[in-house]
């Protein structure tokens, strides 16, 4: 059941006679509230209470209720009559009740963080690493490849691209995923999804980004990969061994292919096989 998905408004004239807050019917029982008027916080319980006694005559399932920061006064009220925080955006929080006996059937806010790793080599095999003036390798001297996080609505080659160009001032062109991993109880008990991702450069004039870089250069790849800190984590030797088996032609990884669905009218990418898929 998605918060987001929406079908028909209910009666907004016969609501506001009998005293009952104006709400959608979402398409999987449930309704949709958004509070978008300033309401005390007593007469909201009021309010709210009948609604809810309504709702379930009615065999109504989840609902959802969308309070903007300003009307942060109504939460309490929310929560005594049984709703609790689904998810929270910077200008708004959705709180959730689920009105059937039984264990409930809503989706879990988003549960992962997306994150790329960008390998991008020069015709000298030399791979553009990168020094930490922020986080756990801050200090260390460790040189590592540019990472990131990829943003809400942006597509993970498009991350890739600007997380290099923020870093380095390098432009670069996608060219596959290598690999990916998963990792639990990351970021506030958020799973991690890790895309290990091929670039190539289209310049090479580097510029660090001051802010959260200490230092970037093209270093040899044997250099990068003989670091005490590379050799100790069994991932990082084997994001090596990825790297340099696709430079040397041993390797296939997955590009992205526009495609289209039946979910959105939106094209977003596919990424695959397409060397072997091409070899069919």
């Amino acid at each position: 059941m998605s918060a987001s998905e929406t079908s028909t408004p209910m009666n907004v004239n016969e609501n506001e006679e009998q005293g009952l807050l104006d709400a959608i019917n979402d398409r999987y029982g449930g309704v949709i509230v958004e509070v978008t008027q300033p309401m005390d916080s007593a007469l909201f319980a009021s309010v709210l209470s009948a609604s809810m006694a309504q709702w379930r005559q009615q065999g109504k399932r989840g609902v959802w209720i969308k309070l903007p920061i300003q009307h942060v006064n109504l939460v309490e009220a929310a929560v005594k009559e049984g709703f609790w925080y689904h998810h929270a955006e910077p200008n708004y929080m959705m709180l959730v009740h689920w009105l059937p006996q039984g264990a409930h059937t809503l989706p879990a806010n988003a549960s992962h963080r997306v994150g790329i790793g960008a390998f991008v080599m020069n015709k000298n095999r030399e791979v553009l690493v990168v020094q930490e003036n922020i986080g756990r390798l801050r200090g260390t001297g460790v040189w590592k490849f540019p990472t990131g996080v990829v943003n809400e609505g942006e597509d993970l080659c498009a991350a890739a691209v600007r997380e290099v160009k923020e870093e380095t001032a390098i432009d670069t062109k996608f060219v596959q995923v290598l690999a990916f991993r998963q990792s639990h109880k990351v970021f506030f008990e958020k799973s991690d999804i890790f895309f290990l991702c091929l670039l190539e450069p289209l310049s090479f004039e580097i510029q660090k980004q001051e802010s959260e870089i200490e230092a970037a250069k093209w270093m040899p790849i044997e250099e990068y990969a003989a670091q005490p800190f590379v050799q100790k984590y069994e991932l990082l030797k084997c994001s090596v061994d990825i790297c340099l088996a696709k430079k040397d032609g041993n390797y296939s990884g997955f590009s992205p292919v526009l495609t289209s669905s039946a979910f959105s009218n939106e094209k977003s990418y596919m990424y695959f096989n397409i060397h072997d898929l091409n070899k069919q």
